[in-house]
């Protein structure tokens, strides 16, 4: 059949938002329910923990392979996060763009910034904000994961992050979760459907109009 010559190519799709939004809760939901979608594996300059898989949690790298790689520009995105360093490995997602598959991100828009500068015809960006300062900051706490200190610079740094919510094509504001997963699915649906995106479709319309 025509149709068949037709192929999807992947594409990136980016979920940012402040801790406590619910950006990690959708991620997790989104892989459950997605086949086609999976999850960007960093590169790290940090020690293996115990139980972590090589190229599964992270690809770990010393410090001198990680500047080298820097340097010859294989990062989408990297950026130094207290002692160590993290990064996305172009190689792995453009592989998997190449296949017809998509991969989520979860970053800050600051790494945002960097994969749009790279790859900008493959990026699909969403940003979560909360219902409300008071909903962000109770969700915080019933995590029970920080201590008053640092739900507190969180709180502090959550207007910084939410001032970046312009520089997205999608905002949702997470009230319920299963409704904020349904929302990004109808982006991604949409999103791959794009003309773009949808590899052979030239020749397939010229096929048709021979037929007629």
């Amino acid at each position: 059949m025509q149709e068949e010559l037709i192929q999807r190519r992947g594409l990136m799709l980016v979920l940012s938002s402040p801790s406590g939004a619910g950006k990690t809760t959708i991620s997790r939901r989104l892989l459950d329910i997605e086949p086609l979608l999976q999850m960007s594996v960093s590169a790290t300059t940090r020690p293996k923990r115990p139980g972590e898989t090589e190229g599964r949690d992270y690809f770990f790298l010393d410090r001198e392979e990680f500047g080298m790689r820097a340097n010859k520009d294989e990062f989408l995105e990297h950026a130094r996060v207290f002692d160590h360093y993290y990064g996305t490995p172009k190689g792995p997602v453009e592989d998997t763009l190449s296949k017809g598959r998509d991969v989520l991100f979860d970053i800050d828009w600051q790494g945002t910034q960097q994969i749009k500068e790279k790859a900008p015809s493959d990026l699909v960006r969403v940003f979560i904000l909360p219902p409300s300062t008071i909903e962000l900051e109770q969700r915080l706490r019933r995590r029970a994961q920080d201590s008053e200190e640092v739900v507190e610079r969180r709180m502090s740094e959550a207007s910084s992050e939410m001032s970046h919510w312009q520089e997205y094509e999608y905002v949702i504001i997470n009230r319920d979760i299963e409704h904020s997963v349904d929302q990004v699915r109808a982006i991604l649906s949409a999103e791959r459907l794009r003309r773009e995106r949808q590899l052979g479709l030239g020749g397939f319309v010229k096929a048709l109009r021979e037929q007629c």
